[in-house]
């Protein structure tokens, strides 16, 4: 049974995110909408490991210069994902909210299955994600009506029918924005270069996306950009749970 949206959330704009009429909508006209009727209670994700969430960071910064930004720390990062969080803090001048893990529950994980459990099932490997990942999203978002993210309908098989808008009623009916959710990876990188947005380093060394450093590879020349990450499973497992939940995503590596 569906929950009921949030409270909070005028029925008027619920009805157009459900109305579907967001698809005629470009990046930069869904973000104007939605930071003209969500802000400050909205936020984008970034992960700094891949290109689009910095064109989305760059698009609401020059619609609103106060737009909020939040990154998930797993404490697993590569050193080139610290150091281009810093580099955004200058260019922008903007604070990037950094949520962190529960200590307690990392260390009960680490004692109980090892520092790379995440190798050995699929299990493991999403019990990882749900407490690094996961949980500290769930109890972030729980303060904002609507967040932005990403995700783009070619990168994988389980994003391929990801709405611009929609009601995320995985967390407490909040809206979810994927303005660039018909984008192509060409899109996004006319878009960088355009702006001169700052970007991972490791793209230029193989890594098309950057998560975690254990769980993040180069790939070679024209092969499937996700193919780096979480590389040991199948296609279709390849989420850690925050944009599709574990019940929703196939098995077997």
């Amino acid at each position: 049974m569906a929950q009921s949206p949030k409270k909070s959330l005028d029925s008027k704009l619920l009805r157009f995110v459900a109305s579907g009429e967001g698809e005629r909508l470009s990046a930069q006209e869904i973000l104007t909408w939605a930071l003209k009727n969500f802000h400050p209670g909205i936020a984008l994700s970034c992960s700094f490991g891949a290109p689009e969430g910095l064109a989305l960071l760059d698009m609401m910064h020059r619609i609103e210069p106060a737009s909020r930004v939040f990154v998930l720390d797993t404490g697993r990062l590569p050193q080139a994902t610290h150091d281009l969080i810093d580099r955004v803090r200058d260019r922008y001048d903007k604070p990037v909210e950094v949520l962190l893990p529960g200590a307690e529950d990392v260390e009960a994980m680490v004692r109980a299955k090892g520092m790379n459990l995440f190798y050995e099932s699929i299990e493991n490997r999403q019990l990882c994600c749900r407490i690094r990942k996961v949980e500290p999203l769930k109890r972030y978002l729980a303060g904002l009506d609507a967040w932005v993210a990403g995700l783009r309908r070619d990168q994988n098989v389980t994003r391929a029918n990801a709405p611009k808008l929609e009601i995320d009623y995985i967390h407490g009916g909040i809206v979810k924005v994927n303005p660039i959710a018909d984008w192509t990876h060409d899109d996004v990188m006319a878009y960088v270069q355009a702006h001169n947005v700052p970007v991972n380093r490791l793209h230029a060394q193989g890594y098309p996306s950057v998560g975690c450093e254990p769980c993040s590879r180069a790939v070679r020349p024209g092969d499937d950009p996700r193919s780096g990450r979480w590389w040991w499973e199948r296609a279709e497992t390849r989420e850690c749970g925050i944009h599709v939940p574990e019940e929703e995503q196939g098995s077997g590596i």
